[in-house]
């Protein structure tokens, strides 16, 4: 089993940025890639970013290359997601997800999931 813990979300002005964390517990290793979704209330969760196990590949959607980026911290257990250029659109609870598998962009693909974190962007 592993336990994740999304911390980071909040409200922020169009523009500003916000970096996401998550902390993870329980059987955790480097073979756990991560991956970051987002959901919206009434729509499905949708694929942010991802990283592998050993965080030598990432991945993004399309609408967020070049605003955000995915990183990892094995000594504290923890994944991350910088967030710049915030848009409106950008407005969604956030969750993180452990896989055994490589860069995947279905939710169905990931094993555990934290509670989420919500974001708020304002115009």
């Amino acid at each position: 089993q592993v336990q994740l813990v999304e911390s980071g979300g909040g409200l922020v002005q169009a523009g500003g940025s916000l970096t996401l964390s998550c902390a993870a517990s329980g059987r955790t290793g480097s073979y756990f890639g991560m991956g970051w979704f987002h959901q919206v209330p009434g729509k499905e969760r949708e694929f942010v970013a991802a990283i592998t196990a050993r965080a030598e590949l990432t991945k993004y959607a399309d609408s967020v290359k070049g605003r955000f980026s995915i990183s990892r911290e094995y000594a504290k257990n923890a994944v991350y997601l910088q967030m710049n250029s915030l848009e409106p659109e950008d407005t969604a609870i956030y969750y993180c997800a452990a896989e055994k598998g490589v860069l995947n962009t279905t939710p169905s693909r990931y094993d555990y999931w934290g509670q989420g974190t919500q974001v708020t962007v304002s115009s």
